[in-house]
């Protein structure tokens, strides 16, 4: 693990921005005036996706993946100038969040700065031309690290931006050596010592098809080496198994716990529903009572929580990446005012202690945290079925710390009417 993480990232709220698509303008400097709505959900952290300009040889799309980056020290001209960045990243500050930006440091576009003046950096083919390891990914090619030079120069690069900003995105950073994440976290601390790092890691999958083909690829035990944060999907299969008919609900609880028991006493998961790259969260399920009992987990479960923007829309439609677009299509109900009620119980949390999730029958899940900072309780309806769950708690009466009702525990257990209860016990100090 990462030696200075800092534990409070399990209690922080993250909000991902693709600007291109976020404002009708897709700007930085438009941007900004939604900055007011983003901080009231409760956000700490702004992750911004690539910011960087794209390459023009084999884009997809009319305007490219923002993951097909040609210059990793400039600025897309079409969301603004580096001071538009630099205005963008103060007022975010000024309300009270942190900006992260996306680090693409797997591949680049095939016309970039570095495929021009350094082929030597690149990975090839037995035919010697820049190539790739993932046969989709088409519109990009692959660094290859073993070239001092190109450490040098992505380390450089980082340091010039955590001038600016406070924290990077790693796409795919399982692909990328963990020993570069360490010297590059390392010489980065020299700028920002209090520089956030999250890591793309990857999919199971994913690991053994590149260690299959003689490639490097990291899991993400080892890349708590070098980060703070990882993304969840070593567990997403389980999670869309469920949602696909394939694994139990049960079994997905069951990976969720074992991360407690294989990962440094102080790692910390990135909590989310969907991203850039999976399905709209809200088109999974049918009912409001599933759709509120799911956000409820994931803003429960330990870890820092993530909104992709227009999720608390409960936007359906899946954003294109390669072509103008809105993130707000499709929208379902606005549920913002119901998130920063999630928000303010997050924020009641443990960081330290016991965690746990149970699965009850397969329709109902029993979260603990067991820590002196208190105990609390959570019961998810998955299904919105009414039941009563043993919560452990002494009889009595208690606040929800979502909605602020009354709710009784009897017995040890309480009630559920289908909607999430979450009430907690203070320990003496």
């Amino acid at each position: 693990m990462a030696k200075n993480t800092k534990l409070d990232l399990r209690g922080q709220l993250m909000y991902s921005v693709f600007v291109r698509n976020h404002t009708k303008e897709g700007t930085f400097r438009a941007l900004v005036d939604d900055l007011d709505r983003i901080a009231a959900l409760g956000t700490d952290i702004i992750w911004l996706m690539p910011i960087h300009p794209i390459g023009k040889v084999a884009r997809k799309g009319e305007l490219g993946s923002p993951y097909a980056i040609s210059d990793y020290r400039g600025i897309n001209p079409e969301y603004g100038t580096k001071e538009d960045l630099i205005h963008l990243v103060q007022q975010i500050h000024e309300r009270g969040m942190k900006c992260i930006i996306d680090v693409v440091y797997n591949h680049t576009a095939p016309d970039s700065v570095l495929a021009d003046i350094h082929p030597e950096y690149f990975f090839c083919d037995a035919d010697g031309h820049p190539s790739r390891h993932v046969a989709d990914w088409w519109d990009i090619v692959d660094l290859q690290y073993t070239d001092r030079g190109l450490w040098d120069y992505q380390i450089e690069t980082l340091k010039m931006w955590a001038g600016i900003v406070d924290g990077f995105r790693c796409d795919v950073a399982s692909m990328v050596p963990v020993d570069f994440w360490c010297e590059a976290r390392e010489a980065v601390a020299q700028v920002n010592p209090e520089c956030i790092w999250l890591a793309e890691s990857v999919f199971q999958d994913h690991v053994r098809g590149m260690r299959a083909q003689g490639a490097y690829s990291a899991t993400d035990s080892e890349l708590y080496a070098a980060f703070d944060i990882t993304y969840p999907y070593d567990v997403w299969d389980a999670f869309d198994g469920y949602f696909n008919g394939t694994n139990t609900l049960g079994e997905y609880i069951r990976v969720l716990n074992f991360q407690e028991g294989v990962y440094p006493g102080n790692y910390v998961k990135l909590r989310c529903l969907e991203n850039h790259d999976q399905p709209r969260f809200a088109g999974r399920v049918e009912s409001d009572a599933e759709l509120r009992s799911w956000m409820a987990l994931s803003y429960f479960e330990r870890g820092t929580t993530m909104l992709y923007a227009g999720e608390e829309f409960g936007a359906e439609k899946a954003v294109g990446l390669f072509d103008k677009d809105d993130n707000f299509g499709d929208i379902r109900e606005d549920w913002q005012a119901y998130l920063k009620l999630l928000r303010q119980m997050k924020r009641r949390l443990p960081l330290t202690g016991e965690y746990r999730l149970d699965c009850r029958g397969e329709e109902f899940v029993v979260g603990k945290y067991n820590s002196p900072e208190g105990k609390v309780r959570g019961i998810f309806s998955m299904k919105g079925a009414s039941g009563d769950l043993f919560v452990d708690l002494p009889d009595g009466v208690y606040r929800d710390l979502v909605d602020g009702r009354e709710v009784a525990v009897c017995g040890g257990f309480a009630h559920t009417d289908g909607e999430p209860v979450i009430i907690a016990k203070e320990e003496a100090k």
